[in-house]
């Protein structure tokens, strides 16, 4: 008898405490699971340093982290950044975020709360960005280093994987030092095609947004807002795509082109080649600088549908015979919207000269949507975007 009252006892412990476990677990919100902060993590006022092989840091997103230096994550190592998180960067341009060839980075945040990199400064040119290097093929060599943080980028693996970024903003980064050395907002090197970039934002740097150096990574979602330099910059190869691209230029003059794009400046005609395919965009743009929607150029090709330029001196400008011969009269830019802009196309021959734009070159459509919205914020971003 002593037995079985025990027995019944212990299950009417039991009942309620398994109740409650299924109770938490049956909201929409799953519960935040504790963090215990292992090696860079372990202090969020001097957040720097690097995530070793073999280590994973998890970042606790009910602290704000100070990047006062370089982070870089190693070969073997993972930070795993949870949604909410916001990184605030005291560092200057010695503050910087750079994921090497092995290395993953899970920022993955959701729409209605994104993982912030940002300044309480709100000044451009706060800090260095983010840099991923990875082992996809590039054009300038077997390997070569990185702007930022020398990292080595570049192989023979396409479908290498890097981590992921979701739902991200990047806000006052970037710098320029020389003309082969810049900080941009997001800086993707020989990046593979196993690696996510979906709803990131890059706001208010002092260069490019988002630039591709060489590689195969494959992006959607994309803002670059307020940079004083190029929205979007590819070169060294890039053979990917991009959906649902939306930037605006900086008013006041500062800022450059919407898309620069280049194959490689030393062999136009160097493999692989740069050639990606550009689908739903907006180019926002603005008076002064040098006011190109579209500048394809050094023997770049591209594959570029359905796209509202707005505000522009030139819409598309073509430059180089290897360019200009693939895109001259060859289709491959199709249903442009053109809005505010003074001269829909030129074209210029490597030596400088003046060349028609012939017929077929890109065809118009007043109807396309770019981005989503045409000229306003796209739905996709209304909320995490910080527009």
């Amino acid at each position: 008898m002593k037995k079985k009252h025990l027995k019944v006892l212990a299950l009417s412990l039991l009942l309620p405490a398994t109740f409650a476990v299924q109770s938490c677990n049956s909201g929409d919100d799953d519960p935040i699971t504790p963090v215990t902060p292992v090696g860079i993590a372990a202090n969020p006022n001097d957040f720097k340093g690097d995530v070793k092989s073999g280590e994973v840091v998890t970042l606790d997103a009910t602290k704000v982290y100070k990047l006062t230096g370089g982070v870089h994550v190693k070969d073997g190592g993972q930070l795993v950044i949870p949604a909410g998180t916001r990184i605030e960067s005291t560092g200057g341009t010695s503050a910087y975020l750079t994921v090497e060839q092995g290395g993953k980075i899970f920022a993955n945040g959701t729409a209605s709360a994104p993982v912030v990199f940002t300044s309480p400064s709100a000044t451009p040119g706060s800090w260095g960005g983010i840099v991923i290097a990875g082992k996809a093929p590039i054009n300038k060599g077997t390997s070569a280093s990185a702007e930022v943080g020398n990292a080595t980028y570049g192989g023979t693996v396409a479908n290498d994987n890097s981590g992921s970024l979701t739902y991200v903003r990047i806000e006052y980064s970037g710098a320029i030092f020389t003309g082969e050395k810049e900080f941009n907002g997001l800086s993707l090197f020989g990046v593979g095609n196993g690696t996510t970039i979906s709803n990131v934002s890059v706001l208010n740097g002092s260069d490019d947004g988002i630039e591709f150096f060489g590689g195969t990574v494959n992006v959607s979602n994309l803002i670059s807002v307020g940079n004083e330099d190029d929205a979007l910059d590819w070169t060294e190869g890039w053979n990917g795509t991009a959906t649902n691209v939306y930037t605006k230029r900086r008013s006041g003059g500062m800022g450059n082109r919407g898309i620069e794009a280049d194959n490689n400046s030393n062999d136009n005609n160097a493999n692989p080649r740069s050639n990606p395919t550009i689908k739903n965009a907006t180019f926002i743009g603005a008076a002064g600088g040098e006011s190109d929607g579209m500048k394809l150029r050094v023997g770049t090709y591209a594959t570029i549908d359905n796209v509202v330029l707005s505000g522009w001196a030139t819409g598309i400008n073509l430059e180089h015979d290897a360019t200009v011969t693939y895109f001259n009269g060859g289709g491959k830019i199709t249903n442009v919207k053109f809005d505010n802009v003074t001269k829909e196309a030129s074209a210029k021959s490597s030596a400088g000269i003046s060349v028609p734009v012939l017929p077929n070159t890109y065809t118009v459509n007043a109807t396309a949507t770019g981005a989503g919205s045409g000229t306003t914020t796209p739905t996709w971003a209304a909320t995490w975007a910080g527009l």
